[in-house]
């Protein structure tokens, strides 16, 4: 009876597993095909002309300077997100001061704020410090959106660790500075990849902030930079393709290779008791 239940269990997730992957197959023949073979052929068809050229074209349409972009900004705001909420956790959850429990309050409420409902109180902030069309203000707002997700997850681990690994470094000692970025963070490397993950997802695929605080095309993402491919009279939906598949290869790989620590952070991070 067990080999049957795990059979149906399979064949389900199997299916399950063919929807999920068939969008991406549908994508990749899509990006190959000309705007006529686009319209006029099945969905699924296997393109009559490989049309390669459509990646040429978007890289040398700029492409190359939108994903840079997105590269680096995404890069140093998970840095900073994951270094800043792990430094917030830590002074909560391993010091004892008064107001440590009414600032967990205050970081908890972010999460209870629409993400994009500040974004005309931002517009004007950025204005009067003259950081519009300017890549930092990406970064700010990813990095501040993204601090009450990040402790959350980390909150829970960091009530499991035990407090004897600390005594032990101050008796022998090791300053407050010193334990947290040479024991403590490194033994929180289970969940800040799954931090990692979170993050990526949101600040690679993140539009409207973009769209609204940067206009110059030397700063744009990749997100934003596939408008350029849409015109008033034709549109080349080939090329969008192309976009769309580069845009989606580095959350692919970042699965892939990451995945098992994934479900490895949020086991971790469980709390436990």
């Amino acid at each position: 009876m067990n080999r049957i239940g795990y059979l149906i269990l399979y064949v389900c997730l199997g299916i399950v597993a063919i929807f999920q992957i068939l969008p991406i197959i549908w994508l990749f023949l899509f990006s190959l095909k000309s705007n006529q073979e686009i319209f006029a052929g099945s969905p699924f068809a296997l393109p009559t002309e490989w049309k390669w050229e459509n990646y040429l074209k978007v890289w040398d349409g700029g492409i190359g300077i939108y994903f840079f972009n997105s590269v680096w900004i995404t890069v140093i705001s998970i840095l900073l997100t994951a270094l800043l909420a792990s430094m917030a956790t830590f002074a909560i959850t391993r010091m004892q001061w008064k107001l440590n429990k009414l600032v967990l309050g205050l970081f908890m409420v972010g999460l209870m704020i629409p993400i994009h409902s500040a974004i005309i109180p931002l517009f004007s902030m950025f204005l009067n410090i003259n950081l519009i069309d300017n890549p930092w203000s990406i970064v700010i707002t990813y990095t501040a959106y993204n601090l009450p997700i990040t402790m959350m997850i980390l909150l829970g681990f960091y009530y499991t660790l035990p407090r004897e690994i600390e005594e032990a470094a101050i008796i022998d000692g090791c300053s407050i500075h010193r334990m947290f970025f040479r024991i403590i963070l490194p033994m929180t490397t289970p969940v800040l990849s799954t931090i990692v993950i979170i993050n990526m997802i949101y600040n690679w695929n993140e539009f409207v902030f973009v769209n609204t605080f940067i206009s110059s095309d030397k700063y744009k993402t990749l997100t934003v930079g596939i408008q350029n491919f849409i015109g008033q009279y034709m549109t080349d939906w080939g090329a969008i393709g192309a976009t769309l598949i580069i845009s989606l290869l580095p959350i692919l790989l970042a699965f892939i290779f990451f995945s098992n620590k994934v479900v490895e952070g949020i086991s971790s991070s469980a709390v436990k008791g």
